[in-house]
């Protein structure tokens, strides 16, 4: 890719509403779990949050968050240092902010692009998480 057409295709990646954290949010509607979305309050803004039970869940981009599946291993061709530099810091901050909210008394689950996308189980994995 030309770095016009790297720069037109990053400009669309979202950071909240993602098709991940879409069909995870209406499978979790649908089972009658209701949540709040992205809470300003809380170290790293949650993507889900469940105020009463205090557990949050983030839904995290296999290959922005660096996760260990075929996506997320994956780096660019060009520019690899900048992209393996980009995600060790998204990693990092991630550690931190789970730190805070564990130290401020909340229960957190990643849950990751691929898992959604696979709809492997995760309803129930969701649930134990909740329950617990």
């Amino acid at each position: 890719m030309s770095p016009e057409q790297r720069s037109a295709h990053m400009a669309k990646i979202r950071s909240k509403d993602t098709k991940p954290e879409m069909l995870l949010r209406r499978m979790l509607h649908r089972e009658g779990l209701r949540y709040r979305l992205h809470d300003r309050g809380l170290p790293g803004r949650p993507d889900l949050v469940f105020p009463g039970r205090r557990k949050v869940i983030f839904v995290n981009g296999c290959f922005w968050h660096g996760h260990d599946c075929p996506v997320g291993s994956r780096l660019p061709k060009s520019n690899s240092e900048f992209w393996a530099d980009k995600r060790q810091r998204n990693q990092e901050r991630d550690a931190r902010q789970r730190i805070q909210l564990v130290d401020q008394g909340w229960g957190y689950l990643d849950v990751w692009e691929c898992e959604v996308l696979a709809d492997k189980d995760l309803l129930s994995h969701v649930r134990l998480f909740l329950e617990h």
